[in-house]
């Protein structure tokens, strides 16, 4: 059954405080620009977020706990495979090829994800995201070579790529204007929450034999919760209205909004309809290659894709996901007895403190977060840089499995890294994934695929150089350049990222026609309190 059919049907049957919505109700209207704002905030003064909403968001969201149990869960594995696929001990290259094996199917699934989901729909690549998901963890459950396993990985990636570029652009094209920077931070929460589930599961199978089967196989259970879930969630209104469905985006918003009236709602649709107007021309008469011309060509669009690239290329090459990845390998190499344990802390922390930006992403704002938050990024990471050189100064720099390290140095390393930890998982963990809201309609799915695959690429790249780094320039070397990067992914923040809380998707397409939009988007933003303000002291 088509998403829109739901929504009308069960609509048909309910009231709402301004009675039921008729034809004449959910046709255009003509309004002057002042008129079309002022009924805009009208609308977005409803801020309430509705169970309707709350039940599509933690849905969605489900793919973001797969997305963070896939990631997390080979930390705890690599530790515990030790001779099942073959050798007695997995090399370093096999450890990086397994890892990196999940980020080039990401990189791949990403790329596609946005692209499909706007033909398709964005609901129904969750749909072949949750069948991948199921495929790869049996495949990954029974396999018996490295090579098999690496092929299991792979598959798992493609899973990964396809519900990290699209439960985003969902959740964002659903959320009440105001919500949007949280809501969209819950599938956040749920990817933290997914590596807190995958590092506790790791520590429980730690000690059992085969126990890594256990460990990787598991992850097909929500993947198989979520299909049966599916057919709760809309379509997002925005691809309604793209595939000329009026009625059933108006019907989607009212229960987006439902203490606006029609008359409101039906503004905000024709404000909509008339911005989304040149994508729908665009999309229709544009091929794919065409369309990626235009990301790269139109200024407005090229300083969007360059602010969304930036931001997930900052978020891979500070080297966060080492921890995801390799933690367990880490703690174990400077002396901790539990090392799956140990890493348990760190994922906790990065769920602890994600809670802390789903709270105020929107009150403080995502450009004041990142530029605020990365400082403590880059403190954490030269403290450890510090740490890892005196901790390692008996033995050459080089971490040697079973030495006696310092105490102070060994909880020095832990200490630095739950502080970057937290400062990374404030702001940069979740920022980046507000990527949909930069881009216009009709480069929303090539560009959030774009995005999404500068993501995975950079952290393709730091996963399969991770422990080669440690090799060649040691552990406080490979630390102190992260530190260095973290340095100029700030600097580039406070340059380029202009502040979208508040703004609807329609109108940040707008403040990147002149530059990178820092100043628009400020006036703006500034505008839209005046009138809301005018608005409501008038009315009282």
């Amino acid at each position: 059954m088509q998403p829109q059919m739901t929504i009308q049907d069960n609509d048909e049957n309910e009231s709402s405080n301004h009675g039921t919505a008729s034809t004449e109700e959910i046709g255009h209207t003509t309004q002057s620009p002042s008129d079309l704002l002022d009924e805009t905030v009208k609308v977005e003064h409803d801020d309430h977020t509705t169970l309707f909403v709350w039940i599509l968001v933690f849905a969605s969201s489900i793919s973001g706990l797969l997305f963070g149990y896939d990631t997390g869960v080979i930390s705890g594995a690599l530790v515990t495979i030790r001779g099942d696929l073959g050798p007695a001990e997995l090399s370093n290259t096999q450890k990086e090829l397994i890892t990196s094996a999940t980020t080039l199917g990401a990189l791949l699934g990403g790329f596609t994800a946005g692209i499909l989901s706007d033909r398709i729909g964005r609901k129904w690549v969750l749909a072949v995201a949750d069948l991948i998901f199921i495929a790869g963890a049996v495949g990954q459950s029974v396999c018996r070579t490295v090579t098999a396993m690496i092929g299991g990985r792979f598959v798992i990636g493609w899973g990964v790529g396809l519900a990290s570029c699209v439960v985003p652009l969902l959740i964002g094209e659903v959320s009440p204007t105001k919500q949007r920077g949280r809501l969209v931070t819950v599938n956040v929460v749920s990817i933290t929450l997914g590596q807190v589930i995958a590092y506790g599961i790791g520590a429980a199978f730690e000690s059992v034999a085969g126990g890594w089967r256990w460990m990787v196989g598991l992850g097909a259970v929500p993947a198989g919760i979520q299909l049966l879930l599916l057919p709760m969630v809309p379509e997002s209104p925005r691809i309604l209205l793209r595939h000329g469905n009026r009625a059933a985006a108006f019907m989607c918003f009212k229960k987006i909004y439902p203490n606006t009236s029609n008359d409101e709602i039906n503004s905000k649709v024709t404000l909509m309809e008339e911005s989304i107007k040149e994508s729908v021309a665009i999309s229709k008469s544009t091929t794919l290659f065409q369309k990626s011309k235009i990301v790269f060509l139109v200024p407005s669009n090229r300083r969007a894709l360059i602010i969304a690239c930036g931001l997930q290329a900052f978020q891979q090459l500070c080297g966060f996901n080492t921890l995801m990845y390799y933690s367990a390998t880490l703690f174990k190499s400077i002396g901790f007895n539990k090392p799956t344990a140990v890493g348990l802390i760190i994922s906790g922390t990065n769920f602890i403190f994600t809670l802390f930006a789903l709270k105020y992403i929107d009150i403080i704002g995502r450009r004041k977060i990142m530029i605020f938050s990365s400082p403590g990024m880059i403190f954490g990471l030269a403290l450890a840089s510090v740490s890892f050189y005196f901790l390692t100064k008996k033995t050459g720099g080089v971490l040697v499995d079973g030495t006696e390290y310092p105490k102070v140095w060994s909880g020095l390393v832990l200490f630095s890294m739950v502080f970057y930890v937290a400062s990374y998982a404030t702001g940069l963990g979740n920022v980046p994934w507000q990527q949909g809201e930069l881009f216009p309609l009709e480069t929303r799915g090539i560009g959030s695929s774009l995005a999404t695959s500068t993501n995975w690429s950079a952290n393709l790249l730091i996963g399969a150089t991770y422990l080669s780094l440690i090799e060649k320039i040691t552990a406080a070397g490979a630390f102190g350049f992260y530190a260095g990067l973290c340095t100029l992914g700030w600097i580039f923040c406070i340059l380029c990222y202009p502040e979208t809380s508040g703004l609807s998707l329609e109108e940040i397409g707008q403040i990147f026609k002149e530059d990178f939009g820092i100043h628009a988007a400020e006036e703006l933003r500034r505008r839209k309190a005046l009138a809301a303000a005018r608005i409501y002291h008038t009315e009282a």
